[in-house]
């Protein structure tokens, strides 16, 4: 068990470590390996033809930085600022959708799960189940996660301490669950804002666990819009670098050929002509630090 103390900085002292040397292995994706991983899609699946076309453009862009990558995307948005937004083509067709496009391009797949019915549709197809940071503590969603026997990505609630990611673990391996992993994306205080605190990312590895910084959630301005979310999508980047030299095991983006004609998360998504210059600089960044 890991003492918290009084001080954050009393966990690292006491922390296993006993997942930093295992690296989790999802499909030809290494989390923890001598590589970053990368986490790379959409937000949301716009249509068939868009989410194909990306998925595509994308694995080539990874394989000419000799990168692999985990294609993320949504099937459904179901935490939306206004009940106008657009949000997805629902589980079943979505889901299906990514399993065959990680099938035709031989990646991983990785999309998001909102109930335990979900998650045992999601399971059939997609490689790794991620719980959403305001679910992150829903047990029954966690249990039917676990379940399926797919990896789990649990990103990590903006109103958690990141010692707290230890009961979310404890859960998941008491269903049985041990290959796991979380993402850092920031942590809110209201007023449409979000912070990254980097070294949430250093007490997380330290706990004896992998972690993912998700840059581009991290930059938004929840509500900032009125009737939806905001950002700074030019800080994704830096806050990326920042992140990588701290020592995180990967790096979650979402990236958009048009980001201004998105239909979810324009402004905090990545231009996808920009992500070759980015991947060879945090592929850079991660052996100066390993």
């Amino acid at each position: 068990m890991i003492s918290c103390g009084e001080h954050a900085d009393t966990v690292c002292s006491a922390a296993p470590d006993r997942m930093k040397s295992k690296p989790l292995t999802i499909g030809n994706v290494s989390v923890g390996g001598k590589l970053p991983a990368f986490f790379l899609g959409p937000c949301v699946i716009e249509s068939e033809k868009f989410v194909r076309r990306m998925a595509a453009r994308i694995a080539q862009i990874c394989a000419t930085e000799k990168l692999s990558f985990v294609f993320k995307a949504s099937y459904d948005k179901a935490n939306r600022t206004s009940i106008r937004s657009y949000r997805g083509i629902g589980v079943e067709e979505g889901c299906a959708l990514l399993g065959d496009i990680g099938r035709a391009l031989g990646v991983p797949v990785m999309t998001d799960v909102h109930a335990p019915a979900e998650a045992e549709i999601a399971g059939a197809f997609i490689d790794v189940l991620q719980i959403p940071a305001f679910l992150c503590r829903q047990t029954d969603l966690l249990h039917a996660a676990a379940a399926t026997g797919r990896v789990v990505n649990v990103k990590k609630g903006q109103f958690l301490a990141p010692m707290d990611v230890q009961n979310i673990a404890e859960k998941l391996e008491s269903f049985g669950c041990t290959r796991f992993f979380f993402t850092e994306r920031g942590t809110t205080f209201g007023y449409n804002n979000l912070v990254a605190d980097m070294r949430s990312l250093f007490w997380v590895r330290e706990a004896g666990y992998h972690v993912i910084f998700d840059a581009t959630h991290s930059v938004q301005r929840p509500g900032g819009a009125g009737d939806s979310t905001s950002g700074d999508g030019a800080l994704a980047p830096v806050l990326a670098r920042a992140a990588m030299a701290a020592g995180c095991d990967g790096i979650f983006m979402e990236v958009h050929e048009n980001p201004s004609r998105a239909l979810s998360d324009g402004p905090t998504q990545l231009p996808l002509k920009q992500l070759p210059k980015h991947l060879r600089m945090l592929k850079a960044i991660h052996a100066a630090v390993s």
